[in-house]
């Protein structure tokens, strides 16, 4: 595929996932895709063959650190982007998936979840193996933190999506796994 062709598809989730987020996945259809895109039916459909097609490959796609580690990027660094993309995700309700994927999920989709969040295991555990060796973060159990890392963000932005939170508390999210990890902050 062309730059030209990724660049569409590119559109097409980012516009998909504002819909997805407003009105859940089950009430989503091609055609308002191709309406809040502006992309003919065929030509929607030489990309993706459905909602399902698009919505997985939203959720697949993921914050990449392994280039950041293997580059020797400060694991402090690279846990301060993370953090700060966490937090305005949580911050931020109307872009939220939470109903979207619930929705997907009891379609009978939960070995894809299961594949999801055995990815993000993987990416967290690499990043705090890599800040121990480094010494940037405390020696840790890193499935136990990861476990905490994982759920308690998942869990604020689930809430996220039914009440309101104050920056604070997103902010006591970060101040947590900060506390968790580093040797000072």
């Amino acid at each position: 595929m062309g730059n030209k062709g990724t660049k569409t598809k590119e559109k097409i989730r980012k516009q998909a996932y504002r819909l997805f987020a407003e009105k859940g996945f089950k009430a989503v259809t091609m055609t308002d895709i191709c309406e809040q895109t502006g992309l003919s039916r065929g030509g929607l459909y030489r990309y993706y063959s459905g909602t399902d097609q698009i919505f997985s490959e939203i959720l697949s796609e993921e914050y990449v650190i392994s280039d950041r580690i293997e580059r020797k990027e400060s694991a402090r660094a690279i846990l301060e982007d993370m953090l700060g993309a966490i937090k305005r995700e949580i911050m931020d309700k109307e872009l939220s998936l939470s109903l979207a994927i619930y929705e997907f999920a009891s379609l009978g989709n939960g070995d894809f979840f299961t594949d999801i969040n055995s990815r993000a295991k993987k990416r967290w555990i690499s990043l705090l193996e890599y800040g121990m060796e480094t010494s940037e973060f405390k020696a840790a159990d890193v499935e136990q933190v990861t476990d905490l890392i994982l759920y308690y963000y998942q869990g604020l932005r689930m809430w996220s999506r039914v009440i309101s939170f104050d920056e604070q508390v997103a902010e006591n999210y970060v101040k947590t796994v900060k506390q968790l990890l580093l040797q000072s902050f």
